[in-house]
């Protein structure tokens, strides 16, 4: 189980329950960082108090092995941040504010809020319901816990980013980090389905090169891409790309029957070749972003 962060001889591990791991050297080898919000699997006690299905039912929202795609690019020397803690508890690729009031019980007067689609569909920074299971929790969930959610889950998330962007930058020039989730298998209605969609939203959170280098190498493994839709990138994306400051962001997505068993719970036969594709990814990202340093370089 990986976990919050910790130094171990220069290089960050993982401690049992914690809000995050992150693996990597001190110094950062490659200008590509690698995240996995979505893919948790430590269910809090108050999580558990409150849910109004069986844990089982809840993991419906991880993005099943998620982690298990990235494993590669840890041995590889490749900064990856990965979340701990379930999605059900906390959603980190959601704005801090994006709260369903409904859900929540002694907030106080005045709070400020947003309110987006995806809160107004039941999956804003706390999920609070599932098509076909409707409403996932016995009781509203008190501020005070959401409040601490938010501090000791989220808070240091974003930061682990944000040092990593910086030290990425600072190091190599230009930063990109690839943010990877996974979907269910989509239906389009009889045309070719995307077994992978790159966001990058819509040209916002990244120089649009590295999309386009995104797409051919999904193509070259034999995937169908799509670019934008339906995923085109969510908070992580808007936070932390920032393309006229050379930090990029592109959103992964990856359909789970690709590297799932049938039920879309355990790791299939699949796993290898979508590995494959995200490695020669990430290498084609990073060799982009080193050719781009090097004529900067070459230029001042």
């Amino acid at each position: 189980m990986m976990g919050d962060e910790k130094e171990q001889g220069g290089q960050a591990g993982p401690v049992e329950a914690g809000s995050f791991a992150f693996f990597g050297p001190d110094k950062p080898r490659w200008p590509v960082l690698i995240s996995v919000p979505h893919a948790g699997r430590f269910y809090p006690d108050d999580v558990r108090d409150l849910s109004a299905h069986p844990l089982s039912m809840l993991a419906r929202l991880e993005d099943r092995h998620a982690d298990a795609l990235v494993s590669g690019l840890i041995a590889q020397g490749y900064g990856v941040i990965v979340a701990q803690v379930a999605r059900a508890a906390i959603d980190l690729n959601r704005d801090p504010r994006d709260i369903d009031r409904r859900m929540i019980s002694g907030m106080p007067h005045g709070q400020a809020l947003i309110e987006t689609a995806k809160s107004r569909g039941g999956l804003g920074l706390f999920p609070r319901s599932l098509p076909r299971m409707g409403g996932l929790w016995r009781a509203p969930l008190h501020w005070a816990r959401a409040q601490a959610r938010i501090e000791t889950i989220h808070v240091p998330y974003h930061a682990r980013i944000e040092q990593a962007m910086r030290a990425i930058r600072t190091e190599h020039g230009e930063a990109l980090l690839l943010d990877v989730h996974s979907m269910p298998p989509l239906d389009v209605g009889g045309a070719a389905r995307p077994d992978v969609v790159i966001g990058d939203r819509f040209g916002t959170s990244a120089a649009t090169r590295f999309s386009e280098i995104a797409r051919a190498v999904v193509g070259m493994h034999g995937f169908c891409c799509a670019l934008n839709h339906p995923y085109p990138g969510t908070y992580i994306a808007e936070r932390h790309g920032k393309p006229e400051s050379r930090r990029h962001v592109l959103q992964l997505e990856i359909s789970r029957d690709l590297y799932l068993d049938s039920g879309l719970c355990e790791i299939g036969p699949g796993l290898t070749a979508v590995r494959a594709m995200i490695e020669d990814l990430a290498k084609a990202l990073r060799d982009e972003l080193s050719r781009d340093s090097n004529f900067a370089l070459a230029a001042e």
